[in-house]
This record gives C-alpha cells, sequence and structure tokens, in this order.
C-alpha cells in the first residue's frame, strides 16, 4: 500500500531522516518505533504531503507522489486520514460540526447524510452521540477529544488512517481504551494503518508490524514476536526503558 524508497530529510544543519527504506503492507498496522524527536512524524507528514523529501521516493497505491502537483496530492490526501497528537479539534466548534466538517467540505451528502454519518462514527469510537454532539473541545477530557479526532478521521472512510502517537499524555487506562479502538477499527474497517509511538506496551496492543527508527534509518523490522525476542541491543534497551548509563548530577 505504502513504499518508502532512501527518504532523506535535512531541517537547517540536522539530518533527520537519512535514507528511509520501508513497505506498509495493506491492511495491517505497522508501528514505527523510536525516541521522540528522532524523526517519527517527519515519515508520517512526508506520506501526507505535508513535507516534500529531499532525496527519495513514497508510493502509495502504486502512485509516486514526492513530486506530485497540488491536484494529485488532494487526491492522494482522500484516501489518507491523518489522527493528530492533540486531536486538532476546532475550538470554535463543537462535536456535531467538528466531525461533520470534512463530510461538508469533500462531498455533496445532505444534511440528514452527514448528521447519520456524524452518529455512526462517533458510535464507532464508543462515544454516546446524544451526550457529547453538543459539547465543545474544552468540555471534553484528554481521551474524549482523541476519539471525536478519531471519529473524524474515518468520516470519510480513508484507506490509510496515520495515528501520531495517539496515546500520548493519557493516563493508562485511557490509552488501552485507545488502543482497543485502534484495533476494533483496523478489523471492523480493513484499512492500512501507520501509528508512531514511544510507547512499547500499547503498541504491542495494536500493531501487526514493527519498524525501529534509529539515527534517521530503520534498523529493524518484524511483527512482535520479532521484537521481543531480537538481540540487538539497542531495540533491547528501548524494550526494557533503560538509559545508555547513569546520568551524572551536580550537587
Amino acid at each position: 500500500m505504502i513504499e518508502i524508497k532512501g527518504l532523506k530529510k535535512r531541517f537547517g544543519e540536522k539530518e533527520v531522516l537519512r535514507g528511509i527504506d520501508l513497505t506498509i503492507p495493506k491492511g495491517k498496522t505497522t508501528v514505527i518505533l523510536g525516541l521522540s524527536g528522532g524523526g517519527k512524524s517527519t515519515i508520517i507528514k512526508h506520506i501526507v504531503g505535508l513535507l516534500k523529501p529531499d532525496e527519495g521516493e513514497i508510493w502509495i497505491d502504486g502512485e509516486e507522489i514526492s513530486h506530485a502537483d497540488v491536484n494529485q496530492i488532494r487526491r492522494i490526501r482522500k484516501k489518507v486520514g491523518f489522527l493528530f497528537q492533540s486531536g486538532a479539534l476546532f475550538d470554535s466548534m463543537n462535536v456535531y460540526e467538528n466531525v461533520a466538517f470534512p463530510l461538508r467540505e469533500h462531498t455533496n451528502m445532505d444534511e440528514d447524510e452527514i448528521r447519520q454519518r456524524v452518529i455512526e462514527r462517533l458510535e464507532m469510537v464508543a462515544l454516546k452521540p446524544k451526550e457529547v454532539l453538543h459539547l465543545f473541545p474544552d468540555e471534553l477530557s484528554g481521551g474524549m477529544r482523541k476519539r471525536v479526532g478519531l471519529a473524524r478521521t474515518i468520516a470519510l472512510n480513508p484507506e490509510i488512517i496515520l495515528y501520531d502517537e495517539p496515546t500520548s499524555g493519557l493516563d493508562p487506562i485511557t490509552s488501552d481504551l485507545i488502543s482497543q479502538m485502534i484495533r476494533h477499527l483496523q478489523d471492523e474497517l480493513g484499512v492500512t494503518s501507520v501509528l508512531i509511538s514511544h510507547d512499547i506496551k500499547e503498541s504491542f496492543k495494536t500493531g501487526d508490524w514493527f519498524a525501529m527508527l534509529y539515527e534517521g534509518k530503520i534498523i529493524e523490522m518484524g511483527d512482535a514476536d520479532h521484537f521481543r525476542s531480537t538481540n540487538n541491543p539497542y531495540i533491547r534497551q528501548f524494550l526494557d526503558g533503560r538509559s545508555e548509563g547513569p546520568i551524572q548530577f551536580q550537587k
């Protein structure tokens, strides 16, 4: 579904991606693991066309997009849903208006059809429409904002969903709920999903395939069993949650 070949990206003097090669299988959830600030978000922003590579190619469903024009990018983006880390809801719109927004922008659905789709998508993320439709983002908990964002993400029936740290900043119980939600949507919708995370525990609940990003390159790929049993010292350190050595604190 998605193939990345030799992707390089530099911001000023810092080379963030140093030649990424990654194949993302159709109908599966691929998790890109790595440290915060290591370039994971940069990869998925290239997939959705928010960034252009310095070098390399990005193929989506057999179409190379890294040099696509505006119309091609718009067409590709209709296939892709992007759940931002914050949920990225419009503060001035209530839940109904937020989820309805992409339907009004990109379809010819009438208001009755839009309302029905909004209700269906809220129910798919385990929210009760009658209780939340009229609420504004500042009236929602962090977990609810993520779920409303997810409902909006799937409103247009995307073929691909990109998740940017979906459990970041949430308590363990809410994180587990979001992970279950991602797994449920994967099974129900059959979409191709790419999830970036540094939360290995939650990632193993959702992912089918894993890729480890380290110093701008993918250093290992495989399923959960492969990652749990690998002898790669960096991945072992990452899985065990250990730093490279003791921190020297000044007295």
